[in-house]
C-alpha cells in the first residue's frame, strides 16, 4: 500500500490547507498582514480605486480619479515598488510592475535588485527575491521558526512522505508520466498524484508520443513555495545517489 489513503477527516493525508515543508523554509510575508500593515485607509482605497476603474470603462479615466505624478525620483520609486510588495498574494513580474508604475522595465528591475540588496545589507528579517519569474517579499530563514509558530500556532499538517517522494520524482524528472513515477517510486501513485494536481503543486504538460500518457510538471506554486526561480536551481541528486542509479531507472523503464 502507498499510505495515500483518507485521513484528516476524509481528505487523503497529504490534503493540506498550507504545505509544511519539513521546517526551516522560509515563509512569504502574508498579503493581508501586509495590508493590514499599511494603514486600514490605505487598504480601503484599493476597492474603491477598481470601482472607479470598473465604472468608467476600460482605459477610461473619470472626473474622481487623480492624474499619479510621475516617480522621477529614486526614493519614491522605490516607495512605490516597497507598498505594493507589502500587499501581493503571489509574485509579480517586472514588467507588471513598470506598468502599473509607468516607469521602463529596466529601471524597475534595477531597482528591485536595489531595495534586496539594501535589506540584506541592513539585516532586516525580511527579504525581497526573485522567485517564479517575479518578485515576493520572502521572512528569512534564520527567522522561520518564529514566523511559524506565530502563523501555524500548532495547526500544521506536513505532506505525507509519500506525497513529497511523489512531487520530487516530478521535479527532477519533468515532464514525466504516472507509470514512470510509479515505476521509480515501487508503488502506485495515482491517488498521490491527484492531491498534488489538486494542490497545484504539479499539473498536466501535454502527452507522451509513443504511448498518449498524460506527462506532468511542477508549477509555478511549486517554485514559489520553494523559493526558487526556476527548476535549474534545484540542488544535484548525484551526491546523495548510489552509483548503479542508471541501471535501476533504465531497469523500471
Amino acid at each position: 500500500m502507498d499510505g495515500d489513503g483518507p485521513g484528516l477527516g476524509g481528505r487523503d493525508a497529504e490534503d493540506v490547507a498550507e504545505f509544511d515543508w519539513g521546517g526551516g523554509v522560509d515563509q512569504p510575508i502574508d498579503a493581508a498582514a501586509g495590508a493590514a500593515g499599511a494603514g486600514a485607509a490605505g487598504a480601503a482605497a484599493v476597492p474603491e480605486q477598481a470601482a472607479r476603474r470598473g465604472r468608467g470603462g476600460a482605459g477610461t479615466r473619470t472626473e474622481e480619479e487623480v492624474e499619479l505624478p510621475g516617480l522621477t525620483d529614486d526614493a519614491e520609486l522605490a516607495a512605490a515598488l516597497e507598498a505594493i510588495m507589502l500587499v501581493v498574494d503571489e509574485p509579480v513580474a517586472e514588467m507588471q510592475l513598470a506598468q502599473i508604475l509607468e516607469q521602463p522595465t529596466e529601471r524597475v528591475g534595477v531597482m528591485l535588485e536595489d531595495l534586496s540588496a539594501r535589506y540584506t545589507a541592513a539585516g532586516h528579517g525580511f527579504d525581497l527575491r526573485r522567485v517564479a519569474g517575479g518578485w515576493r517579499l520572502y521572512t528569512r530563514p534564520e527567522y522561520a521558526p518564529y514566523v511559524e509558530r506565530f502563523v501555524l500556532d500548532g495547526q500544521s499538517v506536513r505532506l505525507t512522505q509519500a506525497a513529497l517522494e511523489t512531487l520530487a520524482v516530478v521535479a527532477y524528472k519533468q515532464p514525466v508520466t504516472r507509470s514512470r513515477i510509479s515505476a521509480i517510486r515501487g508503488v502506485n501513485c495515482d491517488g498521490v498524484m491527484r492531491t498534488l494536481v489538486t494542490r497545484g503543486l504539479i499539473e498536466e504538460c501535454g502527452t507522451e508520443s509513443e504511448t498518449g500518457a498524460h506527462l506532468y510538471r511542477t508549477t509555478a506554486l511549486f517554485l514559489e513555495k520553494l523559493g526558487l526561480n526556476s527548476v535549474d536551481q534545484l540542488p544535484p541528486l548525484a551526491p546523495f545517489l548510489p552509483d548503479d542509479v542508471e541501471e535501476v531507472l533504465d531497469a523500471s523503464g
